[in-house]
Formats: structure tokens, C-alpha cells, sequence
């Protein structure tokens, strides 16, 4: 069966990150969410998202297509049931769809909220959605230990340093090129994986539930707290409790981030600190898209939000709950506002609009560096993002 995820009305909860992406392109976990349903339905998933972002992620449309909600984490036992749907027929959860078959000259009556007579089946279990951003760090752990079984069945975990010290060993996974010595891993609280070719630098202390995935790098006295997961491509060290990182971003100097995620393309200046933790102990309140406004949020522990390619100076200092866009750059003492929009420029003294070209510029170096190239579908998606978002630059 075709299978392709679309986004719901969860997009707009899950901005600025999915400006630049699909739902089912976020990484929760270990995994992205695509990943775990390529594994769960054994099939190759694609995406129906905005229109601006379809070049870059193409839909695979066939006679016979299964759309599920690409906010949905998957298991077994939800995966079963979407297997079994026939031609018309829907599952939902609280009015939520979360999956309906369909043939192809259906498809534009459904986007269009046109479709009539299909079959509605509720689904009596509990399910797992992402609604929120901060979703992602809360889930984080759970879906550690989820896709950590997946990653792992049926193999053998590379030869560990004897240099490393281990608790738990028997949840510790090394993937072919990972390395690490003289470093403290614990994982009596949840499992800790090793992606292809990363490191662990002398000194690092790490605690389970934690996710290094390949290629990327925990530098030298690191403290990890989990659960927390650092995407490909990647260099982290200070103090991190609570992260998730998407990929492709560098945290690599001392200080602390909390009870965050960080986008791809993004660039945390030395001794960056987060709060996440108000002094009043009171609910963290996060910027809302949709309301234009700030938002509770249920909370008491929550970071920084930031979107891809946003990057910030050394030494600055991000608020409780603060909100980031794609493609800022942020400096300066003092705390900036806690809603900061995409291609902002400045700190805590102001901002001015960060201006598509010299954005470009730096993202063309980025991107070298990684051996990738900024290429123009990645120009138009940031072109998009940039006319979009004009209604929050007040410069």
C-alpha cells in the first residue's frame, strides 16, 4: 500500500519547526517520524505538506493511497489497524483523524473537506500524538526506549573501550564507528545509543534515556541528563538535561540548555544559557502561532524552541520559554524577548530584519562544511518562510 503522511492541523502547533519541514520529518526520539513508520508498515512513506515545501519533499501518489496524520508517534497495535482499512474508511481518535485509504481521484475531496460517505471507525485505545513543540523533549524519553528496540533487534552492539565506565551496560548500544573513552555512561534509567561513527570525548558523563546519532559528537566533560537526543551531524558540550537536537547543529562550548529542541542549522555561540525554570515556579507560557500570542502551556520546566538555521552569539541568555524562528541571528548581553521572529537580527537592545541575502550567505558555508549544498529548492523554502513571517518583524 502507498503510504504517504500529510500534515494536520498540528503544523501550525508545531511552528517555527515546521516551517522548513514536514510533521513527519521531525526527529522525536531517535528517529524521525517517518522513520519509525517506514519500520513499523515496511514501506517507503512521502509526504503531503504546504505547497511551498512539496518540491523539496515530493508526495508518491498511486490508484490506491493510505494517508495517516504525520503528527502520529506509531506502534503495533495502531499500525495493525491502519494495515486493515479498506477503501474508505477512516480511524479517528477524539474527532482527530489519524488515517483513511483512499484512491487517488479522492485525494482533492479530502484536502478540500469535500469528502463525503466514508466509514469512521474510533479508535478505543489510547494514542500518541505530537500537538505541541514541546511534545517533542516531553515524549522524548518514551520514544528513546521505543526505537532503541527497533534499532537494535537481532544485532550486536560494537566492542565498548575499557577506558568507559558503564551502569547498565546491557542497554548500551555502539553502532559500527562509535567510540568513546575515559567517559561515565549510567544506563539503569533508560538506554543509551551510539550511532555510526560518533564519539564520546574523554571526561563526558552521560545518563540514560540519550540518543548520539551518526557522526556526531559529545565533546570533552559534557553532562548529559537524559532524556535526550543529539541528531546527525552534530557537536554538543557544557550541560544539556532534557534536549532534543534535530541534526546538523552545533552546541559545543559550555553552558546549559533545558527542556529544549533546537532545529537544524543552528549554532549555539559559547556559553549560551537557557532558563527553564521560572523564579516563580509558575506555568511556562510559549508563543502561539496560531493566536498570535503567548500561550499556557501546562508546564513547569520548559526551555528554548528554535528553528532551523538560527543561530546565537557567546554568552547569550535566552529567557524561559522563549520562541526562536528560522534563520535568526541573536548577540548581545541582557535576556532578548521571548518571542524572537524568523530573520531577526539583534538582541535583547532590538532587532532589525535579517535580510535574505546575507541569510544565505552564511547557510551556503554551513552547508560546505557538511559537504551538502544549499541548492534552490532550500533558497525558495526560506524565501517563502521570509515573505510569511513579515507580520511579526516590526523593522
Amino acid at each position: 500500500m502507498n503510504t504517504i503522511l500529510f500534515d494536520a492541523q498540528q503544523r501550525h502547533k508545531l511552528l517555527p519547526l515546521t516551517y522548513t519541514k514536514p510533521v513527519g520529518e521531525l526527529r522525536v526520539g531517535i528517529l524521525k517520524i517517518i522513520e519509525k513508520w517506514d519500520f513499523f508498515l515496511k514501506t517507503k512513506c512521502s509526504f503531503l505538506t504546504e505547497a511551498y515545501l512539496q518540491e523539496k519533499y515530493p508526495a508518491k501518489i498511486e490508484e490506491q493511497n493510505l494517508l495517516i496524520n504525520g503528527a502520529l508517534l506509531p506502534d503495533e497495535d495502531i499500525s495493525e489497524q491502519i494495515l486493515l482499512l479498506k477503501n474508505r474508511e477512516a480511524i479517528t481518535k477524539d474527532d482527530e483523524l489519524l488515517a483513511i485509504n483512499l484512491k487517488k481521484e479522492d485525494l482533492l475531496d479530502f484536502f478540500s473537506g469535500k469528502l463525503e460517505n466514508y466509514s469512521n471507525n474510533e479508535y478505543d485505545a489510547e494514542v500518541n500524538l505530537i500537538n505541541n513543540t514541546w511534545d517533542i523533549f516531553a515524549k522524548n524519553g518514551e520514544e528513546i526506549e521505543s526505537d532503541y528496540e527497533i534499532l537494535t533487534l537481532g544485532k550486536i552492539s560494537q566492542e565498548i573501550s575499557k577506558t568507559v565506565q558503564i551502569l547498565g551496560k546491557e542497554q548500551v548500544f555502539f553502532e559500527e564507528g562509535a567510540k568513546a573513552e575515559f567517559a561515565i555512561i549510567n544506563a539503569t534509567d533508560g538506554p543509551v545509543y551510539i550511532g555510526k561513527d560518533a564519539e564520546i570525548m574523554e571526561g563526558a558523563v552521560i545518563r540514560g534515556p540519550f540518543a548520539l546519532c551518526q557522526h556526531s559528537t559529545v565533546k570533552m566533560a559534557a553532562k548529559i541528563y537524559g532524556p535526550t537526543t543529539i541528531g546527525p551531524e552534530s557537536k554538543v558540550g557544557g550541560e544539556l538535561n532534557n534536549v532534543v537536537i534535530q541534526g546538523y547543529t552545533n552546541k559545543a562550548h559550555d553552558g546549559f540548555l533545558g527542556n529544549s529542541v533546537i532545529g537544524e542549522w543552528c549554532n549555539l555561540g559559547a556559553d549560551t544559557n537557557n532558563s527553564n525554570l521560572k523564579n516563580n515556579y509558575a506555568e511556562v507560557r510559549l508563543w502561539d502561532y496560531q493566536t498570535a500570542g503567548f500561550a499556557k502551556t501546562g508546564l513547569q520546566f520548559c526551555g528554548l524552541i528554535m528553528g532551523d538555521h538560527s543561530k546565537c552569539g557567546i554568552n547569550t541568555m535566552f529567557n524561559t520559554g522563549t520562541v526562536v524562528g528560522v534563520s535568526s541571528n541573536i548577540f548581545g548581553d541582557g535576556f532578548p524577548r521571548n518571542f524572537i521572529p524568523s530573520f531577526s537580527w539583534g538582541g535583547a537592545s532590538g532587532f532589525v530584519t535579517y535580510q535574505t541575502r546575507k541569510a544565505f550567505e552564511v547557510a551556503e558555508k554551513v552547508f560546505e562544511r557538511r559537504g551538502l549544498e544549499f541548492d534552490e529548492k532550500e533558497q525558495k523554502i526560506l524565501n517563502h518562510i521570509f515573505e510569511e513571517t513579515k507580520k511579526y518583524r516590526k523593522s
